[in-house]
Parts: structure tokens; sequence; C-alpha cells
């Protein structure tokens, strides 16, 4: 009777501790959920991507997120199609990197504009799973001091220009005083800046410091920051905090890096990142 009653005792206290268990209340979405006529869109059978303005290439080509051109752009209509949409039914609208990155209810189902997943940002937004991995790099024109830097210490005396809000803006602090480095609303403000002389370089994302390098007159890759390995910075689609997309979002994301589509878009739109050296 004694074992018996132990017995007992046990399974009650099993069954107490299951029934008190969280239960997972965030399954990972089947692909049949993520269809169009599933999914909880701002304009049913319409999916609406956001990006900043203007844009920028490789990310987008021509400042127009349309035409399906540029990494991030064919990203977003890969993303759609995967989920049912076709290009007609694609929506764009432009909204402030800031403005993206803020709490509150979304002119977008999904955004696209370089954003670095963080933890800070993770709190008033949602990330898709990550779907590039970023270095940060510098880049400048040849009648620059910055153009002969070789080294992180050859940088520390100079004049460094960013986008606000941004992880370069971060990056470009850590490499020497706050109050040489320059923020600007736009790569495109920050660009004309280092050509009249204000800056003496421009802090950015590899690809699009290559394109920055691409488009100024005497434009000059001074190289990459190192990163280390514990701490890789990755860009992620934005959706508003607890978006009932983000699953179905990040599960695609996931998909297309599985079967190729990722690289693939990669080799097409950044096959300069990568080619530059490293800051030491």
């Amino acid at each position: 009777m004694r074992i018996a009653w132990r017995l007992g005792a046990l399974l009650a206290v099993l069954v107490a501790l299951v029934s008190c268990a969280p239960i997972s209340r965030d399954p990972a979405p089947r692909a049949e959920d993520c269809r169009t006529d599933r999914l909880a869109t701002l304009y049913k059978g319409v999916f609406t991507f956001g990006t900043d303005q203007p844009v920028y290439p490789p990310w987008y080509i021509g400042d127009d997120p349309s035409n399906g051109e540029g990494f991030e752009s064919a990203l977003a209509y890969a993303v759609a199609a995967r989920m049912g949409y076709s290009g007609e039914e694609v929506r764009w609208v432009r909204v402030p990197f800031s403005e993206a990155l803020a709490a509150g209810p979304k002119s977008f189902d999904a955004n696209l504009s370089q954003f670095s997943i963080t933890d800070q940002r993770r709190a008033l937004v949602d990330f898709s799973s990550p779907y590039f991995d970023v270095t940060q790099a510098v880049v400048t024109v040849k009648s620059s001091p910055a153009a002969q830097a070789t080294s992180l210490e050859d940088l520390k005396s100079l004049r460094l220009g960013t986008q606000v809000g941004t992880t370069s803006y971060t990056a470009a602090m850590s490499m020497g005083s706050a109050s040489l480095v320059e923020v600007y609303h736009t790569t495109s403000d920050a660009k004309l800046a280092l050509r009249e002389g204000e800056i003496d370089a421009i802090v950015a994302d590899l690809p699009t410091a290559f394109a920055v390098a691409d488009e100024i007159r005497d434009g000059v890759m001074v190289g990459q920051l190192p990163a280390t390995e514990d701490d890789v910075e990755q860009f992620g689609i934005v959706l508003h905090k607890d978006s009932p997309l983000t699953r179905c979002v990040s599960l695609v994301v996931d998909e297309l890096r599985a079967d190729g589509t990722l690289a693939q878009l990669q080799n097409t739109w950044l096959a300069d990142a990568g080619k530059a050296p490293m800051l030491t």
C-alpha cells in the first residue's frame, strides 16, 4: 500500500508539473499557412513592402524598389512569390529608416532597408530570420588622407561620416572621438559632404561602400572593419512588433537560404562584396 501511495503521489506531482508547464503557442508555421489566402496583410491579396527613400545600389537600382533590380528588391519579390503573390500583387511604400524601426503601427507588412538585427531594436519591432551577414567598411576619395589608411589607428584622427540611426554609426563611433563623427540623414548627404571635403571618409556596410566608391568621382575603397566571430552583424526584414506575418516571412527566408536562392541573389547583386582589404 505504501508503494502504491508513493506511486500515486509521484503521478500526481508529474501531472501537476505537466499542467503547469508552459505550452508553446508559437509553433513553426506550415507552408500551407503561409499562403496568400491565409496571411493577415494590410490589404487582402496584396503584400506591402516598405523601404527608405532614396535607396541605393546594390540593394535597389535606380531608386525604384518596384523594378525587381538590386539585392533587396529581388529578395522582396522572391519572398512574395514563395507566399503566392504575383509581382502585380506587391505594393511598395517609402518609410524613413528611423520611422520604420519605431514602435507602433506600420504602413507596411515588411520592410527591407538594410536593417541590422539588434536586441535594442527587437524590443520595438520584429525581425525575420537573417538574410545577409554584414561587414562594415570605409570608403573615401583619392584626395583624402583616408585613402592611405591601412589600419584602424590611421582612421582615429580623421573625420568620418555615416547615416543616422545605423550600425555604421556605431562602428564609426568605435574608431575614434565622437566629435570627429558627422551624422547625415541619408548616404547621399554623406557623399556630398565627402565630395566637398567636409569629412574624410564614409562608414557604411560593405556593398553600399562599394556602390559609393563606384558612384563618386575618384572613389576609393579603404577597407573592411574587422568583426568578431561571436558578434556577426546580420540584416533582417522588419515587421511590426508581434506581427502575425513574422513566422511566415522567416520560414520563407530560411527556405530561400536552404535552396540556394539567397546565394544566387548575392552572386547576382553583391558580387563585389568581400573584395576589399581588411583594416587591422
